[in-house]
């Protein structure tokens, strides 16, 4: 079932959704943004990235910078860092180009390959748009690109990550239109997101009760590390 074009989402969307569903919604539903050194850095290497009149030929790979994508399907808009054309007569015709061509995507990313799907999920959803737009065959391979090691890491896109994709994808629409942002649930990386300082997240808990606040004061108070007054 296709999606309107007013109900889209945005791509990138899904890298933040799958790290943290609350800080997703102040992003997405409240509009709440704030920046950090590891945002700003992020947006100066995808700047460099972005660059639509940098698009090259390099013998049989055609390289496409800062690609508008859709999906109806999934119902998302975004851009793709970089797509890679590679010449294969299994591939589809473009405009203005002679032969048939295999896209893979390429995201950019500032730190270093992480544990969880998080950068595997956004660029799988960029594949998706990809074949959905072109009508070629599955992307069985994509490329994460790591500011910090300078490699590039390749991604299998799976049935199950695909799926992983389509899944939270659907989870985030009913979110939105729910208009809902989840409870603070804190973790090891609140200190390094930038939207702490509006997420919160070490405030207390509307449920945790005035007796639990207060034998915690005072154990702080008795170990002589008051907070200073109620």
């Amino acid at each position: 079932m296709y999606k309107a074009e007013d109900e889209f989402l945005l791509l990138s969307g899904i890298q933040h959704y799958a790290f943290c569903r609350r800080q997703w919604a102040l992003i997405y539903i409240e509009n709440i943004w704030d920046d950090n050194e590891r945002t700003v850095s992020g947006k100066l290497m995808h700047e460099r990235a972005h660059d639509p009149f940098a698009a090259e030929k390099r013998g049989d790979r055609l390289v496409v910078r800062d690609l508008p994508v859709l999906s109806r399907r999934l119902g998302v808009v975004g851009k793709c860092d970089v797509v890679e054309f590679w010449r294969d007569d299994g591939g589809v015709p473009l405009f203005g180009r002679k032969g048939r061509w295999r896209p893979c995507p390429v995201e950019y990313k500032r730190g270093s390959p992480k544990v969880a799907d998080v950068d595997r999920l956004q660029l799988c959803a960029q594949a998706l748009c990809l074949e959905e737009m072109l009508c070629c065959a599955p992307i069985d391979e994509a490329y994460l690109y790591y500011g910090e090691t300078r490699r590039r890491e390749a991604v299998l896109l799976t049935p199950e990550l695909r799926a992983k994709v389509g899944a939270l994808f659907d989870e985030m629409h009913r979110a939105y239109e729910q208009r809902y942002t989840p409870r603070v649930v804190p973790t090891k990386s609140c200190n390094a997101c930038s939207l702490k300082d509006a997420c919160l997240p070490k405030l207390p808990s509307a449920d945790r009760s005035v007796r639990a606040y207060l034998d915690e004061y005072l154990a702080d108070v008795q170990s002589g590390e008051g907070k200073g007054g109620l």
